[in-house]
């Protein structure tokens, strides 16, 4: 995020990091089994959602996993692209979740390029996730966009948090936050464990301990 924590402002793809540290977001990219990103984030930004590295491609390949992890989406109106980079790229399992009245629509258009997942009447992230992990998912990277991130951090749902700081402000109330208004378990009265500060280059990353399950993240 920016200085002011801002993910963007109204550029496409606004560069909020450094070649250094698109090479460490790889490098956890590959350690996982999924990775997730909101509707809004497939539709702005249009991500591909691989794993970058052939070094990295090759060991997961090794251990009789995809060259890139699953990739995931949450979305209440099912009206995504089916020729998003999200869809046409890699070889993993796409998974759409959305809400019960939308699945109908959503399968049509969607259906053969991802498996559509019924979420129920909304979408709750605690029952995607325990969803996700019936489906053998045990370590997800939720990559954004802001939606995203509130919801998983206000149901308590995170166990670490990777926080990159950009060396700029927006300036803009009208760009995407880091996260929005919600009720966050981390507050005054209980402080988030900061477990790691490091500088890359010109950004600084600062990971957080958000459960006892960090050690093992």
């Amino acid at each position: 995020m920016s200085l002011d924590g801002y993910l963007g402002d109204q550029t496409p793809r606004l560069a909020l990091s450094n070649e250094a540290d698109f090479d460490r977001v790889d490098e956890v990219r590959a350690s996982c089994d999924a990775i997730m990103v909101g509707a809004v984030t497939v539709r702005t930004d249009n991500p591909r959602l691989l794993v970058r590295s052939p070094r990295r491609r090759e060991q997961r390949a090794a251990r009789g996993l995809a060259p890139s992890p699953m990739k995931i989406t949450v979305t209440s109106r099912g009206d995504l692209d089916a020729d998003s980079n999200f869809f046409t790229t890699g070889d993993a399992q796409k998974l759409v979740y959305t809400s019960r009245a939308r699945v109908a629509d959503a399968r049509r258009r969607l259906g053969p390029v991802a498996t559509v997942v019924d979420g129920g009447r909304h979408v709750r992230m605690r029952r995607l996730s325990e969803d996700l992990a019936d489906r053998g998912v045990a370590r997800l990277m939720v990559e954004g966009g802001g939606v995203v991130h509130t919801q998983f951090l206000s149901d308590d749902l995170v166990d670490e948090l990777q926080l990159v700081v950009a060396p700029f402000f927006i300036g803009d109330s009208r760009a995407p936050r880091f996260v929005s208004d919600g009720r966050f378990p981390w507050n005054a009265g209980r402080r988030a464990k900061l477990a790691e500060v490091r500088q890359i280059g010109d950004v600084v990353l600062l990971r957080y301990a958000l459960s006892p399950r960090f050690a093992d993240a």
